[in-house]
């Protein structure tokens, strides 16, 4: 009698442990948290301080721009790791600082991870949103002056908000490299959702099964952030869309058309 020919659920058992992922999930959340964490924390200061460094940046005066600019080339023109690798092996070199109360964070990982992350995203943000301010058109700029609102209300109004619809699709894969970045703590001790995976890796023997979960969980992230930044451009622009195309044609000519609008 002939043995029945495995089902497809044993063979991809086979080839990938199943029940590994299944009890590695708990582990994996905790360490997703803390992912989520970390992105979330340094992508909300980076931006505070990105803003107002941007402003700066976008004045033309060359006592405000070059020291941002030196600030700005640095963090862009070298790798994170070497970053946080600085940050977290390089501080404790200096007695001075072992002397504050400052030393009392960056002895931790976890802050001089979060310190690299909130610096990087913060250079990044500031050139995104520079260019973003000088892009935004001359003419409402001046029609702006021409009202007679200040330098703090043109900005409020009329720049910031116009940069804003500018900066989304630009703002959208900093967010995206961030996350995918988050990876990197791992190095300095940190249980982010690979450094959880590499300790489980290392009692278990199995990276195949694992790499590939957390790549997964990655994707699903980064699905839900460019969905969430293309709803959220929708929104914010559909008053571009939704505006009446009237036919130059003689009188009793077509009715203005209105288009459809697709989401993007």
């Amino acid at each position: 009698m002939e043995a029945e020919a495995p089902g497809l659920w044993q063979r991809i058992n086979a080839v990938f442990d199943l029940q590994l992922i299944w009890d590695s999930l708990p582990a994996l959340f905790d360490g997703l948290l803390l992912t989520i964490e970390l992105v979330a924390i340094s992508l909300i200061v980076g931006l505070v301080i990105a803003v107002p460094l941007a402003i700066m940046r976008a004045s033309g005066k060359p006592w405000l721009s070059w020291p941002i600019y030196a600030y700005t080339y640095f963090f862009r023109g070298t790798p994170l790791l070497i970053q946080i690798f600085l940050i977290y092996y390089g501080l404790g070199q200096f007695h001075w600082i072992k002397t504050t109360f400052l030393w009392s964070f960056l002895r931790e990982g976890y802050w001089c991870c979060l310190l690299a992350f909130v610096l990087n995203t913060a250079a990044y943000v500031t050139e995104i949103f520079r260019g973003a301010i000088q892009a935004v058109p001359l003419g409402e700029v001046e029609a702006a002056k021409a009202c007679g609102m200040s330098w703090g209300l043109r900005y409020r109004r009329i720049i910031l908000p116009r940069a804003l619809q500018l900066v989304l699709p630009a703002y959208s894969n900093e967010v995206i490299f961030m996350l995918q970045a988050s990876s990197l703590a791992s190095v300095v001790t940190l249980m982010d959702l690979t450094g959880v995976a590499r300790v489980i890796i290392a009692r278990s023997f199995a990276p195949y099964e694992l790499f590939i979960t957390i790549a997964l969980i990655y994707l699903a992230l980064t699905y839900l952030i460019a969905w969430g930044f293309r709803a959220f451009e929708w929104r914010l622009t559909h008053h571009l869309r939704d505006r009446p195309i009237v036919s130059a044609g003689r009188r009793g000519g077509p009715k203005p058309e209105i288009p459809t609008a697709t989401p993007i």
